[in-house]
């Protein structure tokens, strides 16, 4: 998915947050996909609290919504550098097309990793028959050894698997000795819990991991504490087992995220992660200039509206961003 907006700001992500031994919530922050009858997201990562979770960098939660009101998801060609981007659906199909090649539609229950490194571009348009589009956009972080890699893609359907009081798939990393085989870059979880109501579920994880659970629906506590819907709980480095419990009446289905931290600064603008400013403005010089050399075409991309022009890259700050520490 692309970050539309038209003045976003240049984040400095150095994932070297000092640890909290408790857990930490981030409240999310609406931002809307498009125009007069844009989607509204919900995004918790980045953000000035917290910039990553291991290498997971960018969260957008969306839905249920009615694609009747809103309009669904039209998001034109646009570009990437320097990660990849994770696609997980509740709720509706959407088409993908990128220019690796791929041509695919999401499903719920259905991880499709599109890897990005020195450069990719991609289209994603909710399907006609959706009604009702809900799920999960997420970017990680390539490790500097790594995010020049050629683009790439993977689909994953994992099993749901019945624990006692909660069912579980595993998209990427392992959990409850379940494994996806898709490769990543760095350590990394994810998954999706679905918890029985008044369920307490204890996992056993990695203590060198950092973790982050988004509620989607329901209630939830993690060790006690409680997290609300559309919150994304953050949990230091260091436990070894994650007690979760569902003290409502309904389900509660949460993302389950986790790495080691990442220890390597990274500068985000719009579609982009870099390690500088300098770069950040070449990447969209190159997508602006001449977008097929670095990124590659689209090919296929029919809009809602009929239009097939890809995104062109809002407006640079004024400032330029300078690394810390």
């Amino acid at each position: 998915m692309s970050n539309v907006e038209t003045a976003p700001d240049e984040v400095l992500c150095d994932g070297r947050e000092a640890p909290d031994a408790t857990v930490e919530i981030l409240t999310p922050r609406e931002v809307p996909l498009g125009g007069p009858r844009a989607m509204t997201v919900r995004r918790t990562l980045p953000q000035r609290q917290r910039s990553l979770i291991g290498a997971w960098c960018f969260l957008d939660h969306y839905g249920p919504d009615d694609v009747t009101v809103s309009g669904g998801m039209d998001v034109a060609p646009h570009p990437h550098t320097g990660l990849a981007t994770v696609s997980w659906l509740f709720t509706g199909e959407v088409e993908h097309r990128d220019s690796h090649g791929v041509h695919a539609i999401v499903r719920p229950g259905e991880l499709n990793l599109m890897t990005g490194g020195h450069g990719v571009c991609h289209s994603e348009v909710s399907t006609p028959d959706t009604t009702v589009l809900h799920g999960a956009q997420l970017w990680l972080a390539l490790p500097d050894a790594h995010r020049d890699t050629p683009r790439s893609f993977a689909h994953h359907a994992p099993d749901a698997v019945d624990l006692v009081g909660a069912t579980l798939r595993v998209f990427l990393g392992e959990l409850a000795g379940i494994s996806s085989p898709v490769e990543t870059f760095s350590p990394l979880l994810g998954a999706e819990l679905l918890l029985d109501p008044h369920a307490t579920v204890g996992l056993d994880v990695d203590p060198a991991f950092e973790h982050g659970v988004l509620v989607d629906t329901g209630r939830l506590t993690i060790g006690g504490e409680p997290v609300a819907a559309a919150e994304l709980a953050y949990v230091a480095p260091g436990r070894e087992r994650l007690d979760l419990a569902n003290p409502g009446d309904e389900p509660a289905r949460i993302l389950l995220l986790g790495g080691t931290p990442f220890g390597e600064q990274i500068v985000m603008w719009w579609n982009f992660v870099g390690r500088s400013h300098d770069e950040i403005v070449a990447f969209r010089t190159a997508w602006e200039d001449d977008p097929e050399r670095r990124f590659g075409r689209v090919s296929g991309y029919v809009g809602k509206d009929g239009g097939t022009a890809r995104l062109h890259a809002p407006a640079l700050p004024n400032a330029t961003i300078r690394p810390r520490g």
